[in-house]
């Protein structure tokens, strides 16, 4: 491979740090309306009168949309495969306000002075109503926060809106009771997780205008640019085939961008008025009306015998939906099903109930629910490695899936087979890596301080199974080089890069030969989006079967050209040559005559599915240093290990971990989004919402135990969402090392720390 598990250069890359004209407000027309949102300063409240007369007349204003002015049809704004497992549960505009934020008029004119003073000008009359702000108590409650009868699920999954449930389930494997009565040690805990922004640079932001054929046209930062044309088409009520989404560089998602969140208020001016429209979120709407992670509540009851040999897991999620359902149903799921998945069990049970509150709508972020999962599941394994004073990584070695296991099914994963797995190699060379041997449990270093280790083991997927599908479209153009057409979205990944090196390979040609085309919706081939972390796994794999059969093709149409037989004839990626006389035509003879006459126009597409959807693994390994007078935690050194299949670019992949550790410290560590008492946002800036810079996180480093994959492109698997998982566990557990009190929920604040080992002396 000349290209692939290489570390070549971004292709967007000089164009990035340049400051090239590449994001969304980059590339927008100047004369477009701005659009802006009246919301609510309610939990929750009903309209009772909407009054914006004077506003209207305001010099510049051009439209001013009330809840009587837009379609009244639900829909959800979670961008999911069809028929999406997220409850329709929103209006574009709702004469019910189900959080502080929530949209109440749309204000759209020339200049944002004008904007602001008609915003000032609306005259709303509420009435204002008793919010549900606990999640705990959501459940059966009697305040509904969705009462109306519209209300709808495509899927089944448990959502009851007047028991406000957005979800439930219940599964189990086995009899956990009867495997806990035969257990020597049982761990019964409870861990809390908090909501999290994903704080990406790019603020939500979208483009619209009505092109030369009457079509909307969308140019938004988003992930997911095709279930967003279906989105669209769902909440304006009008075809698919009158929406066009196209996707420019994004800076950054996390997930966030999976839902629809700026592109609804743009559009519906836009079809209103007949003129391009543009919103852009400002830092604090993307706080306080974004989609965040999932505040969550984890119970767990995990058994094992006195040798520490795991026999029962049982976990119980519940989950913070907030005012509405957007990746509900889905990312409690992988809270239980990726988490229990890691440990060989006798017995599993998970159950979960999706609550809504009149706090701000969740949606996806880096690690989907798994994160929530493994920081509870995680920190009971290394409570039980305490109990039985096992080190952790040896109890750890004992129960969880290795390269031993290839070939098992996992009745957790869905009855997947397991076909690859390095996670105790991931392992032996984390420990190697940090000197775990000699650092285990903690060192006194004098001074009140004790610097100490921890460790958690994680696993993600690679796609969604059966559902998730790449498209990919490969093109020779006259001169010889090829067009790349995905649907695929590259939010910074790197994604146009390494499919870009994987056609390379596959076609015998050079990297800077690969003409990447990024997401439009009328020209791009189908692809769900970048999410699940579902690229290099899914749509990598249609790029090596596009490549496999547009070679075919070229060895056809150059052994036609010579006139020689496709048995006499080879193609070695420049030219296709005869074999018996050495004749040959070179690539761009014939991209060339593809272009001409009778001769044939050369270009594959092929898309995939995949019905598994293979784990990635990784080690965390943690070194901090506690001050024990203050709390306060200060992070050494943190190593991960990775086992993704072949790492098709280490570059990259080594900066998607780096980043993903980044983002588990801050989850860790300092970010925690709160409420008063009336339900607003107390942290809805960067001056309150804390998130780790570079002096934070000590020092990183990542390593590769690479294994292959058989159903991945080149062996490989996913990386992006794994990477994020480890580091809440393993601090706390490096905390509890140094401090013998476990912090079971986050964030892990110094104040926490210092105020249960004042609690444990006493």
């Amino acid at each position: 491979m000349k290209f692939v598990n290489k570390g070549v250069r971004k292709k967007d890359a000089m164009s990035l740090v340049t400051g090239k004209p590449v994001y969304t407000d980059d590339i927008t027309q100047g004369n477009s309306l701005i659009v802006k949102l009246l919301r609510s300063p309610h939990a929750h409240a009903l309209i009772e009168e909407i009054n914006a007369e004077k506003a209207k007349n305001v010099a510049g204003i051009e439209c001013i949309l009330t809840y009587e002015d837009v379609p009244q049809a639900r829909f959800t704004t979670a961008g999911q495969t069809y028929p999406e497992p997220s409850p329709y549960d929103r209006l574009i505009l709702d004469k019910r306000l189900r959080c502080v934020g929530d949209p109440v008029a749309i204000v759209a004119g020339r200049d944002e002075k004008s904007i602001d003073k008609a915003l000032s000008m609306i005259k709303v009359k509420y009435q204002v109503l008793k919010p549900l702000l606990d999640y705990r108590e959501a459940k059966d409650n009697e305040i509904l926060v969705h009462p109306e009868e519209d209300f709808k699920a495509l899927c089944e999954v448990g959502a009851d809106n007047k028991r406000n449930l957005c979800s439930c389930e219940a599964m189990e494997i086995g009899s956990v009771e009867e495997e806990f009565k035969n257990c020597a040690h049982i761990i019964e805990e409870t861990y809390s997780t908090r909501a999290n922004n994903q704080t990406m640079m790019e603020t939500f932001r979208t483009y619209t205008s009505i092109d030369a054929y009457g079509r909307l046209n969308v140019i938004s930062s988003t992930q997911v640019p095709f279930h967003a044309r279906r989105i669209l088409a769902n909440a304006l009520q009008i075809p698919k085939s009158k929406i066009r989404v196209i996707k420019p560089r994004i800076g950054g998602g996390f997930g966030a961008k999976q839902s629809v969140v700026s592109e609804i208020f743009p559009a519906i001016v836009t079809l209103k008025t007949g003129k391009p429209a543009k919103m852009i979120y400002s830092r604090k709407e993307s706080f306080t009306n974004g989609s965040p992670r999932h505040e969550a509540e984890i119970k767990i009851k995990l058994g094992a015998d006195e040798n520490g040999i795991i026999k029962a897991i049982h976990m119980y999620s519940l989950w913070n939906a907030g005012a509405y359902g957007d990746h509900g149903p889905t990312t409690v799921g992988l809270s239980g099903h990726k988490a229990m998945t890691i440990y060989n069990a006798n017995a599993y049970k998970f159950d979960f109930d999706v609550v809504y509150s009149n706090t701000m709508g969740a949606g996806a972020y880096r690690g989907y629910g798994a994160t929530q999962g493994f920081f509870a599941l995680e920190s009971a394994v290394n409570e039980l490695a305490a109990k039985l004073d096992i080190d952790p990584t040896v109890l750890r070695m004992k129960n969880m899936i290795t390269q031993n296991h290839v070939g098992k099914i996992m009745p957790t994963y869905y009855n997947e087979e397991l076909k690859s797995c390095n996670l105790d190699k991931c392992l032996e060379t984390a420990k190697k890596m940090i000197k775990w041997d000699e650092k285990y449990p903690a060192k006194d270093i004098g001074n009140n301080k004790v610097r100490s280790v921890g460790c958690a083991v994680a696993m993600q997927g690679s796609g969604i199974s059966s559902c998730d599908v790449g498209a990919v479209e490969v093109r020779l153009n006259d001169d010889g080089f090829y067009t790349l057409m995905i649907g695929a979205t590259d939010m910074g990944t790197g994604c146009d890069t390494i499919l870009a090196q994987m056609a390379a390979d596959c076609l015998d040609t050079e990297y800077d030969n690969i003409v990447v085309h990024g997401v439009d919706t009328d020209l791009s081939p189908y692809d769900t989006g970048s999410y699940a972390s579902s690229t290099t796994y899914i749509t990598g794999m249609a790029v090596v079967k596009a490549c496999e059969s547009l070679r075919k093709k070229i060895f056809a149409e150059g052994a036609r050209l010579l006139g020689c037989t496709e048995e006499d004839a080879e193609f070695d990626g420049s030219k296709v040559y005869c074999i018996s006389d050495n004749r040959s035509i070179s690539l761009s003879e014939i991209g060339y005559a593809s272009y001409v006459g009778t001769n044939a126009y050369l270009t594959a597409e092929e898309s995939h599915y995949s019905p598994t959807s293979p784990p990635p693994f990784m080690a965390g390994l943690v070194e901090i240093e506690l001050d024990k007078l203050t709390g306060k935690v200060d992070i050494i050194d943190y190593v991960g290990v990775i086992d993704c299949g072949t790492v098709i670019n280490p570059n990259l992949a080594r900066v998607q971990a780096e980043g993903g550790i980044v983002q588990g410290i801050g989850m860790a560590m300092y970010e925690d989004i709160q409420y008063d008492s009336e339900g607003r946002m107390l942290n809805d800036s960067f001056m309150q919402y804390k998130i780790p810079s570079r002096l934070d996180v000590g020092t990183i480093r990542i390593d590769f135990e690479p294994s292959y994959e058989p159903t991945g492109p080149f062996g490989a698997k996913s990386i992006g969402e794994l990477v994020i998982n480890t580091p809440p566990p393993a601090i706390a557990n490096a905390v509890y090392n140094a401090s013998k009190v476990n912090i079971r929920t986050l964030p892990i604040t110094s104040e926490k720390i210092l105020m249960e080992m004042i609690n444990h002396k006493n």
